[in-house]
């Protein structure tokens, strides 16, 4: 009779980085709100400045047989579409006037824009070091609608 020892973690290794990605993909990441200036209405020949001002970094604990995962998600990349056919793609969330990084110039009409972000991240088992998560995940902010008007110049006469 052999008699041998059995190391537990044999019985219940880990979750794998696979794993985790999978649970990463459900996880109830932000949908990113689409900030644009002018607010309301725009002008044709003036650019359209968009951003976000929503959490870019978001912390989740997740149990997963067992074992405490930590999984930190952050923004990667941005896809701005604008309404009219044109994507634009950044790496940051854009910024309000003065330091605009996402702008877009518009012919009049109306238009309906938003935000797809791309998320990556990093986990942690049971408090271990930090390793990333092979893969990304998307989520499309709601939509924000507004019209650019096309202004027209008028003379006036001063003096009447």
């Amino acid at each position: 009779m052999d008699i041998a020892c059995v190391d537990v973690t044999d019985l219940n290794p880990p979750p794998s980085p696979e794993e985790v990605f999978r649970y990463f993909q459900t996880l109830p990441l932000p949908e990113l709100l689409t900030q644009q200036q002018p607010p309301g209405n725009a002008l044709v020949g003036l650019p359209v400045i968009f951003f976000t001002d929503s959490p870019t970094q978001q912390t989740f604990t997740v149990d997963i047989r067992g074992f405490q995962v930590v999984i930190v998600a952050g923004a990667q990349s941005y896809s701005w579409h604008t309404g009219d056919g044109t994507t634009l793609t950044s790496t940051d969330p854009g910024a309000p006037y003065p330091g605009q990084t996402v702008t877009h110039d518009y012919s009049s009409g109306s238009y309906t824009a938003y935000v797809t972000v791309t998320w990556g991240a990093t986990f942690s088992v049971d408090g271990g070091a930090q390793v990333a998560v092979p893969g990304t995940t998307t989520t499309d902010g709601p939509a924000v609608t507004f019209a650019v008007l096309e202004a027209g110049a008028v003379l006036t006469n001063p003096y009447d």
